[in-house]
Parts: C-alpha cells; structure tokens; sequence
C-alpha cells in the first residue's frame, strides 16, 4: 500500500515530493531532542491546493500526516511518525498584502515571524507578536501552537493577532476565511478551533493578522531586585502606571543568569553585584522622551522603595540589544550543557517565587550534580525551568524529572503548557492541567473532523 501512495502523491504534487535519502535531515524532528525519525515521505507543497491534495490523499490511503513549520517547537509537535508523511510548509512563504487602512497583513503560513515584523515595519505598523526563535519559527506554527513570546503582557498570545484564517481539513477540503474585520460575529468564530490545536484539527496555510500602531520608541531597563516580592512590587508598579505602554516584563533568577552569564563570553553582565532576581522591563510609547522618562520615574521610585536595587537604561539601541541578549540566550544552551528537560508551565504570579524555590531544591536533593535555570515571563505567569543531569550523560531521567515539576504545578494550580504546546511530550500529563470533561470534549471535536486520525497523529490526545 506504501507504494501504491507514494506513486499517487508522486503523480499529484510531482518533484515536491520526497522519499528515502532525499529527505533532508532537519525534517527528521523539531528543537524537542526527541530521536530524529525519517518519514516515509516529505511534502513540501507551494499553494493551498497542493496542501489539499496531500492531505486529501494521506486521508485516503490511511497515512498520518505531520504538519511542519519552522520545527522550533519543543514538545515534538513537528516531529514526523515512522511510516508517515511530513508537510512542510516552507516554501508557501509570501507575503501577499500589508494593509496600512485595515492595519493587517495576510501572509502564508511559511513566513518566518521576524520577516512578518520587518514587512509591519516597513509600511509604519506594528506586529506585537515576539519570540526569541523569531527568525527560525514561522506564522503558521505560532498560531498552530498559539505562541506566546516576550510582548503577551501587552498585545496577547498569538491568537490575539489573527483575524481570519485559511485551513485544510482532515479530508482535504479548503476552508477560506481571511477575515480583515476587527468585528465579525457572525456565527461560531471558526478560527479559534484550529488556533492552539497544534495541527491536530487543520493545517493553516494563510493568515490575516492584525497590526498595530507602530511605537515612537521602545525604552529598556535592567533591574536587580532583592527578592521575589520585591518584584512583584516593581511589577504591580510597572502595570499600574504604564498602563498598555508596559510592553514586557521578563524575570531572571540567578541560577539562570549567572550560569548563562558566566558560561558565554560574548554575554555583558549589566549589573556588576550579585541580586536576589532580574528584571528586563520593556515599554513602548509615542513619543519617545516621555516613554524614556516615566520609565525612569517608575525605577526612581522603585529604588527609593527598596523594590529594586540597582538598575540599567541603555543607550543606544546596541546596548538595548546586550541586555535582551541575556534572557534570548537560551538557544545557546547546547553550548553549556548537555540534553535537557525543559519546561514552559503557567502559575499564579504570586506564587512563582516560593515554587521555583521549591522545584530547584527538590531536583537538587534528588540530583545533587543537577543544573537547573527558572527563568520566564512573570508579567503574564509563565515560567520556564530547564534541567540537566550531568553525570547521567545521555540517559536523563526526563520522566522523573517531569513527573517532580509537573507535580508541583499541578498542586499550584497551574498548567503544564503555558505557550509551547502539548504535542508528544506533554501528552501524558495533559489531564493534570483539564478535567475529565474537557479532555472528552476535544476528543469529541476531533473525531468530528478528523475520523481517521490522519492529521499530527498520536500529538496532544491519545486517541
């Protein structure tokens, strides 16, 4: 049967198909460390029609089929199934219109998201959208994962910036809805379903997003606070009095920043004494001396308060580019350590501090060689812990690892995914984070529209 779908999708989409050793090696997995796996097949189609007739056929033959976009993701949503097929998307990467009256962009699903936001800037706008994989990850896996990034304090997750959305369902039928209307409710808003379900429901292959007025000027500052609550003092501050101008507010604990900060030289330490907890602020305003200038005020106070205890404002727009350098180092992680178990769970704000405490304790009582970094965006409750066990070499006890955190998070509340996705990894732990009822709804849906199960099988339910 193999070989009866590879000569019906070779007779469909031709030369845009791929087999055997012809299979580039970076679609074997995505950034999560699982092992690489060759599909029977890559696709890599150049328009909706050809993505409709890929899936068309995987869904006639039986033959799960993996969308791909960047394969930045980190829980295995893009890693390919042995005897599958793997859909890329890089080649549908233009940029069809900017429209500066509706302020929207309508793009396909390849465009990496650091071109998007040139192409916004280009035309006086603004994608509020940002991940430090920004050049790397592309639109239709942000939205396929509702991406959160380092601005979701102000302008949301990912799916904040979509208005209307083009899809291809299980069955090869083509969904057009490229809406450019901030106001539409005109029935079920469709596009909510397949923003965050990892293709599992439909494969995006455009997307009309929404833009904003682009900022006179985006002001940083580094800060050492104390301690955790002092922190949450400087945020509480920060939301308070900057308003929608507060555009990030991304925390450091020193095992993060000192490690990151000691291991790669090219990284400028901003604040020569140690600190209990760092603080990257970001705020973007119309004018430019009075955004600079409540920054400064806000740090004034906080200073005078006690809530922080030494802090920096660059300069220039390099230096601004060496204090984010610092947090958006995590992709030079394979430098420092080796394989990791990496998570991105959702917490109370309040309660992050004691259970970071408690979570890099634990694993260091368990693991006494164990490095662990908690870094994340504490403005809108994410944190991210990365962990490597050195003298287990190669076989990291991920499992137990994971079953420590996410228990600890489960008993705080929180939920194990907070922008990265649920994909392969997280699949098991899923129902920590939803109830019986609502783990039987979303089966329910993909039942609905995927009966064969074709589409990214075996990723975020176990059906």
């Amino acid at each position: 049967m193999s070989n009866d779908f590879l000569e019906s999708l070779k007779a469909e989409l031709g030369a845009d198909v791929f087999a055997g050793d012809d299979i580039p090696v970076r679609f074997h997995n995505d950034w999560s460390g699982m092992t690489p796996v060759v599909p029977l097949a890559l696709v890599r189609p150049r328009t909706t029609a050809q993505v409709s007739a890929t899936v068309r056929l995987c869904n006639q033959f039986r033959v799960p089929v993996t969308p791909q976009g960047g394969l930045t993701g980190l829980a295995g949503g893009g890693r390919p199934i042995d005897g599958g097929v793997a859909l890329s998307l890089d080649r549908m990467n233009a940029i069809e219109e900017v429209d500066p009256v509706m302020a929207t962009m309508t793009v396909q699903a390849g465009v990496p998201l650091g071109v998007a936001q040139q192409a916004a800037e280009q035309a006086g706008l603004f994608l509020g959208l940002d991940l430090g994989a920004r050049d790397s990850c592309v639109i239709g896996g942000n939205l396929s994962t509702n991406a959160g990034g380092n601005r979701v304090i102000r302008f949301g997750m990912a799916r904040e910036h979509v208005l209307g959305l083009e899809v291809v369902l299980p069955d090869g039928t083509i969904v057009t809805s490229l809406n450019k209307m901030l106001k539409n409710n005109a029935g079920y808003d469709l596009k909510q379903l397949f923003v965050g379900s990892e293709g599992t429901l439909g494969v995006i292959t455009r997307a009309v997003l929404r833009l904003q007025a682009k900022p006179a000027d985006l002001a940083s500052a580094f800060c050492g606070c104390p301690d955790f609550p002092s922190m949450l003092e400087l945020l509480q501050s920060a939301r308070q009095r900057m308003g929608s101008a507060l555009t990030s507010f991304e925390v450091m604990w020193p095992s993060f920043y000192d490690f990151m900060t000691g291991g790669l030289p090219d990284l400028r330490r901003a604040l020569a004494e140690p600190h209990g907890i760092y603080v990257l602020i970001e705020t973007g305003g119309r004018d430019a001396a009075e955004n600079r200038a409540l920054l400064e005020q806000v740090l004034s106070d906080a200073l005078e308060a006690g809530w922080v205890s030494d802090a920096v404002l660059p300069n220039s727009e390099r230096e601004a580019r060496d204090l984010w350098a610092v947090r958006e180092s995590v992709s030079e992680y394979g430098k420092l350590m080796g394989p990791m178990t990496a998570f991105d769970v959702g917490v109370p704000t309040s309660a992050a501090g004691d259970l970071v405490a408690e979570i890099e304790a634990a694993v260091s009582q368990r693991w006494p060689d164990a490095i662990g970094l908690s870094y994340g965006h504490i403005g809108d409750s994410n944190l991210h812990f990365v962990c490597n066990i050195p003298s287990a070499g190669a076989q990291q006890p991920h499992k137990e690892i994971t079953e420590l955190v996410f228990g600890l998070v489960a008993r705080e509340g929180g939920t194990i995914s907070a922008e990265h996705g649920i994909g392969l990894l997280k699949m098991p732990y899923l129902k920590l984070s939803r109830s019986p009822e609502e783990l039987a709804l979303m089966a329910t849906i993909k039942r609905a529209l995927d009966p064969n199960n074709i589409l990214n099988t075996g990723k975020v339910l176990s059906l």
